[in-house]
């Protein structure tokens, strides 16, 4: 599962398993979590329909996004990187991430495509121990 702005893989967990992994994987890696979006909670909420359950995760690995702001004082507005865990109609769990590369490339500057590269390694062991 692949796009030119993320990655991913199907997983054969319980969509609240999945999600409590996820998280635990991004704290091994020296991250967290600074957003948690329940999109399909949302929708429910403000506009009464229904849909799988599907969660944004914002997340950042605090001295990685410090050297990135230190480096490029607007770069926030390409931060945190959001991670989904969804759930489709026929009841699989998918994780997908957010190419950091694919965004920070945007920036243009050797500095910040070094920290997208170690940004990126990270995810893909987060997703490799799913």
């Amino acid at each position: 599962m692949d796009t030119k702005y993320g990655f991913g893989k199907t997983v054969g967990l319980r969509f609240d398993q999945t999600v409590e992994h996820v998280i635990e994987a991004l704290k091994r890696e020296g991250g967290g979590v600074l957003a948690d979006i329940d999109v399909a909670g949302a929708m429910k909420a403000k506009l009464k329909l229904e849909m799988p359950p599907y969660r944004i995760l914002g997340a950042c690995n605090p001295p990685l996004a410090y050297q990135a702001i230190a480096a490029e004082p607007s770069i926030g507005l390409l931060l945190p990187c959001n991670v989904v865990v969804r759930e489709d109609d026929a009841g699989e769990v998918h994780v997908e991430f957010l190419d950091p590369n694919s965004v920070l490339a945007l920036v243009d500057k050797p500095d910040i495509s070094r920290l997208a590269d170690e940004v990126r390694q990270r995810l893909e062991r987060v997703m490799q121990s799913l």
